[in-house]
């Protein structure tokens, strides 16, 4: 069970760092990564149900045995976003940067 603590709250806590931060970029992730977001209403509402499936990491590593059923979707939650985002850098969907919302942007360098 410590593994299991240790998992879920470090990973609870590393969505948070990553996702918190967003909040206050949309304006820029528009600049760097045209177009902007025609919809803010629902990147915004991404945004609320990532940081939330956060907490439940942060939940979890309370007590694991107890939110043993909730281990697999919140599993499910990490493993369906990275292989996303894996699928999409290795179609050319997306470049590098895409993942790195502090890095400099290529139209930036120009």
């Amino acid at each position: 069970m410590n593994f299991a603590r240790r998992v879920f709250f470090w990973s609870g806590i590393y969505g948070i760092l990553v996702l918190l931060p967003m909040y206050f970029l949309e304006a820029r992730l528009g600049r760097d990564f045209p177009p902007p977001t025609s919809r803010p209403e629902q990147y915004y509402a991404l945004l609320g149900v990532a940081l939330a499936w956060q907490l439940a990491f942060l939940v979890i590593a309370r007590d694991p045995a107890r939110y043993r059923p909730l281990m697999l979707p919140a599993v499910a939650e990490k493993w369906l976003a990275g292989g996303a985002a894996l699928w999409l850098l290795a179609t050319g969907r997306i470049d590098a940067t895409a993942g790195a919302p502090f890095a400099r942007s290529p139209a930036a360098s120009a």
